[in-house]
């Protein structure tokens, strides 16, 4: 897969993360039927528009997809998916207007390794909210892995762990429950600033006007900084070098430090 910005537009690999979200944070799976409801559709229509899901998780109040858009159908698959969804919802629960904020997002993936850390991040996602283990939840494309067959096409990625598929999932189990190292959850959902957003929330944090003058630090008022830069809600690695003008590997191992101390 060759190395393309991430955006809401279509990109070669035609591998896109799919977010779903309430609107307004409300809940859009108020019972296990409801998601079962919303599994069958989605096995159905990306049947239809030739699509393949190579995971999912369905949170309380937000999906997760990851789609191959074989087709360039992509809006129309998950506009039928949301139509169908959300007139099924507000008639079960008796309620009127729109389910879902706003069109859903798409965030085109760029790479393999990009891919693989994705699923990851995705099928951790009832851990990070403390509802399963992700091995447990039910509710995922984790389980498909494991085993139970369903809408997910797993060769695609467990070919990317090795030729023999016993030999596969044992390293995409193991690979699973490592620790995401190389991106921020900000970038998973779609949530990263922009520069000018980013240099506004580091000069406020730090209350600093010339943010150049960082470089010209002592090491260790350095390092604090650039961890408490880190943990600015989408903020990333790259931008952080390119706004204070330090090395990014510097960055990435002070940013990591700072996420797992």
């Amino acid at each position: 897969m060759s190395r393309i910005s991430r955006s809401d537009i279509k990109i070669e690999s035609n591998i896109y993360h799919i977010i779903l979200r309430g609107v307004n944070k409300q809940n859009i799976f108020l019972e296990n039927y409801d998601r079962t409801f919303f599994l069958n559709k989605l096995e159905k229509t990306k049947d239809e528009y030739k699509s393949d899901i190579y995971t999912f998780v369905l949170m309380n109040n937000h999906v997760h997809l990851v789609v191959y858009d074989k087709e360039n159908a992509l809006s129309k698959m998950m506009h039928s998916i949301c139509t169908s969804y959300a007139r099924y919802f507000n008639e079960t629960y008796n309620r009127c207007g729109h389910l879902f904020q706003n069109r859903f997002k798409s965030i085109g993936v760029n790479s393999d390794r990009y891919l693989l850390n994705l699923i990851r991040y995705v099928h951790k996602n009832p851990e990070k909210e403390g509802i399963a283990k992700m091995e447990d939840y039910e509710w995922s494309g984790y389980q498909e892995y494991l085993g139970k067959k369903k809408i997910v096409n797993t060769e695609f990625v467990l070919e990317m762990f090795d030729e023999n598929k016993t030999k596969a999932i044992e390293k995409f189990l193991t690979f699973n429950k490592g620790i995401e190292r190389e991106y921020s959850d900000a970038e998973f959902e779609g949530e990263k600033l922009t520069d000018d957003e980013a240099v506004e929330n580091i000069k406020r944090l730090l209350e600093i006007d010339n943010l150049q003058n960082i470089q010209k630090l002592n090491k260790e008022l350095q390092k604090e900084y650039i961890q408490k830069i880190s943990k600015i809600k989408g903020i990333y690695a790259n931008q952080i070098s390119r706004i204070l003008g330090i090395n990014k590997s510097i960055i990435y191992e002070l940013r990591k430090r700072s996420r797992y101390s």
